[in-house]
């Protein structure tokens, strides 16, 4: 006989084991005492058009640009609704460069509410939002870079989930 052989009970413990143990009622089924299970929740959402598009803008930024004290130009952000509920219009500027581009926010079903922040770098502008947990969350990036170009980034991408929360992605 080899003396390296497993005892046979250990084999047999944990089938043992595993059959015997019973899982608990409030695991074992999501179903009420009528055996039907509890519908799922409806999604709220924003309409897809606005009722009322403002033509101001609904968020500003703007930096002076240093050095300059004759054109007095500047590093600006400024947003608008568009008439679809969840876009928005992006127009930004340093000195005479201009550019434009449309960001759409996820559906948290209540109405946006969008924020403009200071960059980490000089001349950036984040856009984001305010979540249903008040937390911000950053969106996109607006910068101008050393390579002298405006340009606009995605810092994250986020989708509601079941329940009504945000995950980043």
């Amino acid at each position: 006989m080899n003396n390296r052989s497993i005892p046979s009970w250990l084999l047999v413990f944990p089938i043992i084991f595993l059959a015997c143990h019973s899982s608990s009622p409030d695991t074992a089924s999501s179903a009420d005492s009528t055996g039907k299970k509890p519908p799922a929740l409806e999604a709220i959402h924003n309409p897809e058009f606005r009722q009322q598009v403002k033509k101001e803008a609904v968020a500003d930024y703007r930096e002076e640009i240093t050095g300059d004290k004759l054109n007095r130009w500047s590093f600006s952000v400024h947003v608008y609704e568009t008439n679809r509920t969840l876009d928005y219009r992006v127009k930004m500027q340093y000195e005479e460069l201009q550019g434009d581009d449309t960001i759409h926010l996820p559906d948290l079903g209540t109405p946006p509410k969008l924020v403009l922040k200071k960059g980490n770098e000089q001349y950036s502008c984040i856009i984001g939002f305010i979540d249903n947990d008040s937390a911000f969350r950053e969106y996109k990036l607006v910068y101008f870079s050393k390579q002298q170009e405006l340009g606009i980034h995605t810092l994250k991408h986020y989708a509601v989930t079941q329940g009504y929360k945000l995950v980043s992605q």
